[in-house]
């Protein structure tokens, strides 16, 4: 027992020393060296004996990955037994990891269970973060519907109290008109046995001319009311017609009114050719006794562009003018007529004579 012990302990510590010397050994030889470590756990009940071989186990799993593979294909029941064995004897760390490496069957399997179980920690602390958290606000949340539910069913009771209302109110105006239809009949009858028989047939007569003129009158009505509603759309569309046509001339009338204003300056009218050739002789006579100096053709087509510009702001402005004068004229004729109006009633007469009389005795006093 004791030389097993010292060659497990042995190949630990080099298998610890250097991890990659597995590689460098041929399969024949690690199965052998396998088969050793199984035999001395299937033989031997030593704990320390048994966490030895395991760890070396452990380590040629973890450092080679063909030895996993030998392990789950030649040694099917090894997990079973150690399992059943070894359980409870100290290195259940190392056991389980192996365990682990044997179920997976693959280094990359482990990597996937660790994900997975690094996933399941993850969701499994995020939903309790979340029951908490709504564990937290569930006073709040069976408040506030607790309070809708109130409202809720204290509107259906109040719309179920209207229904109720309107159905009282509709079985009320149904009782009445039968009681009124019935009083009628019993008036009608009681007209019919006081009017002769030899008037009768001239009563009915009038009461169906009576009848077919209100059915005429309601069937008119309905039928005028319903020919109206059909030309709303078209009357809509010429008061809107009209409106644009509205603005539209408004609008024509005012650039018509501002183009007439501002028009150039035509000469004076009523120019006969001899006046305009006296006035040609008496410029011409001009210019030869006041002579200017020469002028180029732009500097004077520029002077005339400012003279036409200075003319229409100067026919603005008149323009401007002539209305405030008109609006002027307007209110003051506005407010003559105001006066004559009230000076024609009679209180202000009254009222004036006595300002007048109380003026003449001030003035005499």
């Amino acid at each position: 027992v004791e030389t097993g012990a010292i060659m497990v302990s042995v190949l630990l510590g080099i298998l610890q020393v250097n991890r990659t010397v597995l590689f460098s050994v041929e399969e024949k030889h690690i199965r052998i060296i396998l088969d050793e470590l199984i035999y001395k756990l299937f033989a031997t009940s030593n704990p320390v004996i048994g966490s030895t071989s395991i760890k070396v186990m452990l380590l040629m799993v973890e450092s080679h990955s063909p030895t996993l593979k030998i392990l789950c294909t030649s040694y099917k029941g090894l997990c079973p037994f150690l399992k059943k064995q070894w359980t409870g004897r100290g290195f259940d760390e190392d056991l389980s990891q192996l365990m682990e490496h044997l179920y997976s069957r693959s280094t990359q399997g482990i990597s996937q269970q660790k994900f997975y179980r690094a996933a399941c920690l993850i969701q499994a602390a995020w939903r309790a973060y979340q029951t908490r958290k709504r564990v937290k606000y569930l006073p709040k949340v069976v408040t506030t519907l607790q309070r809708s539910f109130r409202a809720k069913r204290e509107r259906e009771m109040l719309r179920l109290e209207k229904l109720r209302e309107e159905e009282e109110l509709k079985h009320q105006l149904e009782l009445r008109r039968h009681q009124a239809l019935r009083e009628f009949r019993q008036r009608q009858l009681g007209l019919m046995e006081i009017i002769p028989a030899s008037e009768m047939k001239k009563y009915l007569q009038e009461e169906r001319s009576r009848s077919a003129q209100l059915i005429q009158k309601v069937w008119l009505g309905r039928r005028q009311r319903k020919a109206f509603n059909e030309q709303k759309p078209a009357l809509k569309e010429f008061r809107a017609a009209v409106i644009i046509q509205r603005a539209v001339l408004k609008f024509l009338n005012k650039r018509r009114n501002l183009r007439s204003s501002i028009a150039p300056w035509q000469g004076p009218k009523n120019l006969t050719d001899p006046r305009r050739l006296e006035l040609r002789a008496k410029v011409d006579a001009y210019v030869k006794l006041h002579p200017v100096a020469q002028v180029s053709e732009e500097r004077t087509n520029e002077r005339h562009s400012q003279t036409q510009e200075m003319l229409g702001q100067y026919l603005m402005r008149r323009n401007l003018q002539r209305k405030s004068e008109q609006q002027q004229e307007a209110l003051l004729a506005h407010i003559n007529t105001d006066i004559e109006l009230l000076m024609t009633k009679e209180h202000l007469k009254e009222e004036r004579k006595c300002i007048s009389n109380a003026r003449f005795s001030n003035e005499s006093e």
